[in-house]
């Protein structure tokens, strides 16, 4: 994916500020051997592509002044607190031979046809949206798909249950132990409604 930046020297709130009533957005590419470089954005580009979830997850090729910059990571994103405005953009630099770390979607597939839902009528909780993975640019997923056909009811899907892309490893801490990513739950409603059928069984028989 690709994006247009255009090179700004004016810094600090006041530029900023003009920036924005000009319906322009600051922001700034870091890392590598480079120094920073504080780059502006036109607003409704940048709004509109960070509406889309593989500007998120995806290597970007930055159009600078109208050549071919270098290739990014979207890092952070600020946003105004009440408008749906971009405030500030955070790139970093990418490096082909160097291992990034970022976060990218997880994807949920066959909840529908899985016995969870089928038989046993439960819901499926998406405990996890997002993985931090490890890997090399080129092997970088836009997304890892989670396929919940075989869940039953009650169960849970862990980390350890998926295959990641090749070339790709989790950042887990090892506090965290085994991630469940989703889990099959009862509907709300239905144990109380068991609870209270078992409860009218038990009561004795009156006159």
């Amino acid at each position: 994916m690709k994006f247009n930046a255009t090179s700004r020297s004016d810094k600090g709130t006041s530029a900023s500020r003009r920036l924005r009533h000009a319906g322009r957005v600051p922001a700034i590419v870091y890392g590598g051997t480079a120094d920073p470089l504080s780059i502006e954005l036109d607003h409704n580009e940048i709004y509109h592509a960070l509406r889309k979830e593989e500007f998120h997850a995806s290597i970007l090729t930055m159009d600078l002044d109208g050549k071919k910059g270098d290739q990014v990571l979207l890092r952070a994103v600020q946003w105004h607190p009440y408008k749906q405005q971009v405030l500030h953009v955070d790139f970093q630099r990418v490096d082909a031979s160097q291992a990034i770390t970022t976060k990218v979607p997880l994807h949920y597939i066959n909840g529908d046809i899985s016995p969870a839902v089928k038989l046993s009528s439960q819901i499926i909780s998406h405990v996890v949206t997002e993985l931090e993975i490890t890997c090399l640019p080129a092997n970088l997923p836009q997304f890892i798909e989670v396929d919940l056909a075989e869940l039953t009811g009650g169960a849970n899907v862990y980390l350890s249950d998926i295959t990641l892309p090749k070339g790709v490893t989790h950042t887990v801490h090892g506090a965290e132990g085994d991630l469940v990513l989703a889990a099959a739950l009862a509907q709300r409603g239905a144990a109380d409604t068991g609870d209270a059928a078992a409860g009218d069984a038990a009561a004795p028989a009156t006159e």
